[in-house]
Order: structure tokens, then sequence, then C-alpha cells
């Protein structure tokens, strides 16, 4: 069944963020979100986006030339044709990636698709919708994302680590939100401990601030 999907935007861009940073990508960002973050960056997608058949939408993608694709949102599990879509990309031989918040079960998701997943901290005001549950699914080929606003947030997600033993299940990304956590204090704190963390900082934004499509 080629279930329809409200899309916000479909655009072609350098991946900003995850261990496939710099790579060109098409990005698929899915309208509507449960969660409201408060370092969220893409509140235009929580409503509005057009709905395109999955067919019209692989088109899209096709038309790009490009083998990378990141299922984004919003939050992209909260349409149910969301997985369909990911496994047609799949079978088409795309390397496929899903930006998920960690709110919703990915039980479903195909193994095959990389999935990066948040673990919302304490200063996103949405630490109480993480599903732990979710850790059990997650591969070395998949990464826990962090967002860390301040040294709280910092301390917690270092004790998350310990208490589900992330680095011996996936990779683990620590993200500074900016223009609020200074990159050079969050990279400078990581060398003081010694993680053995990926520290990321949204490229996208240094390249094109917060155009739309970028």
């Amino acid at each position: 069944m080629d279930q329809a999907l409200r899309i916000s935007e479909i655009f072609y861009s350098l991946q900003g963020e995850t261990n496939t940073v710099g790579i060109p990508t098409v990005f698929v960002r899915l309208t509507g979100c449960p969660l409201r973050c408060s370092y969220c960056d893409t509140e235009y997608a929580f409503t509005g986006g057009e709905k395109f058949s999955q067919a019209e939408i692989i088109s899209k993608i096709q038309a790009f030339n490009c083998q990378y694709v990141t299922i984004t949102g919003g939050e992209p599990l909260a349409q149910p044709g969301c997985n369909a879509l990911m496994v047609k990309l799949l079978d088409l031989g795309f390397l496929v990636s899903l930006e998920t918040s960690g709110a919703l079960d990915v039980s479903a998701v195909d193994p095959r698709v990389v999935k990066v997943m948040d673990l919302k901290t304490p200063s996103s005001g949405e630490i109480q919708r993480n599903r732990y549950a979710n850790i059990e699914y997650l591969t070395v080929q998949d990464q826990v994302k962090f967002v860390i606003a301040d040294d709280v947030d910092y301390q917690w997600s270092k004790q998350q680590m310990i208490d589900h033993q992330l680095l011996d299940r996936c990779q683990v990304l620590f993200s500074p939100v900016m223009g609020v956590m200074p990159a050079v204090e969050l990279a400078e704190k990581i060398l003081a401990d010694q993680l053995a963390v990926r520290f990321q900082i949204q490229l996208h934004k240094y390249l094109w601030n917060d155009a739309r499509g970028k």
C-alpha cells in the first residue's frame, strides 16, 4: 500500500551532524511532532506540510542522484507510513538514516536503517518522554545523541552513558545547543573527562545559519 505522508520539505544539502557529517544527503522532513523541546529549531515542521504519496516522495529523492537519505522531522515516526517508506528506500539501494526523538517505539524500524536517537536532556523540558526501552533496539551502527545546554545536562548525559552502557552498544554523540552552550566549553569538558564520545556541532548552521532547506 502506497501510504501518503505529510511532508514539510525535501531538500539536498550536506549532512550537518552524526557520523556522516559533511556527506551530501537528501533530507525528507516529515510534518508533526508530539514533543516541544526548549531548543527545537524546526518548529515550522510541527504543522502544515503537504501530502505526498510514497511514489512521489521517492521520485523527488531520486531526482537528486544521491545515495544518502535522512528521514527527519518533526518526529517522523509519528506518521504511520514512515517505516514503509524507509523499507522501500532501502530496497532501492539508498543508505537511510532516521532522526528520532526517542519518545516513540523504534522496534519496528528496519534494522538496515541507521537510527540516530535523542535522549532528551533536562534542559529540553521533555526528559519525561524518553523511552528507555528503545535502547535495546540500538546496534553498533546506530547513534544516541545528547543535546547539551549546560553542566546539568552534561553530567546527566554522562550518567546515562554509564547506566545504560551506551558505549558498549552504539555510538554516542554530544552536541552543544548553539547559542547557549559554547562549543569550546563542551569540547573541553569531553577532553577533561576523557569521554569516548563524538563531539559534534551543527555544520549546516555554521555554513548557512538557520536558512530553511539547508
